[in-house]
């Protein structure tokens, strides 16, 4: 932690969905009241020179506020800098940033342990991985506390892993799952793209990157890995993305054999074991179902698990919001870690509802 002093925090990528969700967090955040905490640098690319109040007016705080070009310029001098950048920029930005400052991207760039892995679905040379973003799973918490760079998970791998690990981890589903997620269009970014338009999703839904081909395959793969101590080669995920007329939230199902008898009671058990203390994940009663309405705008994973038991199936489902704890809720959980704040602070546990 960086004792007596304001942190100073900028957001590169500042007017993209991610770099928008990190700002209204950090607005709320009880360090941000109390002045140590400090908003700096606004920055982006195509939007630099406009005000926030032109691209943001959800963020009144800001409204005056001009976005800065994304450069050492505006970057240097802060103590977290949260990169909301399209993959492959990040890891330049990081090395000119050096040590002194916490460096947490929200981009796939730093996510993979395996070059092959990285090179194969995003077709660039590998920038090496950093402490991974999802401090629920076993020993994460204290690698990002004692790191100066963290990478954000994807929003797909962090519901799937928070529904699969801890049933990996107990060693009863075999290690080969199929997962659904029906994912919102913010996912995609804030870029202009026709198959985003209003009046290509709505009242639509549409899968997309099916068979393998989501580059979120391989981090699945490699969070259920660790589960088990193993390779990711090792893992068999097949991997399924569906596009929903939502702005927000990620539903996925999950499931995998079971590798030997048991009980609804004794899962519910596990996972029981896996939530308790962990105030941002939250085991839902037996028969009632995840839904996304109930997360939005919290930084919570609500979970249910069931067995079934006519086709030796567990399945687990999950349900988050994409822009908080899927992105830049986790960025600022892991911020909260990496400078010994507690880690609820500015995290909304209550959802928007209805």
């Amino acid at each position: 932690m960086l004792f007596g002093m304001t942190i100073k925090v900028a957001v590169a990528g500042a007017t993209g969905y991610a770099g928008g969700e990190i700002l209204r967090l950090l607005l709320n955040h009880p360090k941000y009241h109390s002045g140590e905490l400090e908003i700096g640098a606004l920055t982006a690319a195509s939007s630099a020179g406009q005000k926030v109040a032109e691209l943001m007016p959800h963020l009144p705080q800001l409204a005056d506020r001009i976005i800065e070009p994304t450069d050492m310029e505006h970057l240097a001098g802060h103590q977290v800098v949260f990169l909301g950048l399209p993959h492959g920029h990040s890891a330049q930005i990081a090395a000119e940033l050096g040590d002194s400052a916490i460096v947490i991207d929200c981009a796939a760039d730093h996510r993979l342990k395996s070059a092959a892995a990285w090179e194969h679905y995003y077709g660039s040379e590998h920038a090496g991985h950093w402490p991974y973003g999802i401090p629920e799973l076993p020993g994460h918490r204290e690698e990002l506390a004692k790191s100066n760079r963290v990478a954000v998970p994807g929003c797909f791998p962090t519901g799937a892993t928070l529904a699969l690990y801890p049933a990996m981890a107990a060693g009863i589903i075999a290690p080969e799952v199929v997962i659904t997620s029906i994912t919102g269009v913010s996912g995609a970014g804030k870029k202009a793209s026709v198959p985003m338009l209003g009046s290509e999703t709505m009242g639509s839904l549409k899968a997309y990157n099916t068979a393998g081909k989501h580059r979120h395959t391989p981090e699945i793969a490699q969070n259920l890995a660790e589960a088990l101590h193993t390779q990711q080669e090792h893992i068999k995920v097949s991997f399924t993305p569906v596009l929903a007329p939502l702005s927000r939230g990620i539903l996925t199902t999950a499931s995998a054999d079971l590798e030997k008898a048991i009980t609804e009671e004794e899962v519910r058990g596990i996972y029981e074991k896996f939530c308790e203390n962990e105030p941002f994940l939250q085991l839902l009663e037996a028969g009632q179902q995840p839904q996304t309405q109930n997360v939005v705008g919290a930084n919570t994973c609500h979970i249910q698990v069931e067995v079934d038991q006519g086709a030796g199936r567990l399945l687990v489902t999950s349900a988050i919001d994409n822009l908080t704890k899927g992105t830049g809720g986790a960025a600022v959980q892991c911020m909260n870690i990496t400078l010994g704040w507690p880690e609820t602070d500015g995290l909304p546990l209550a959802a928007v509802a209805p």
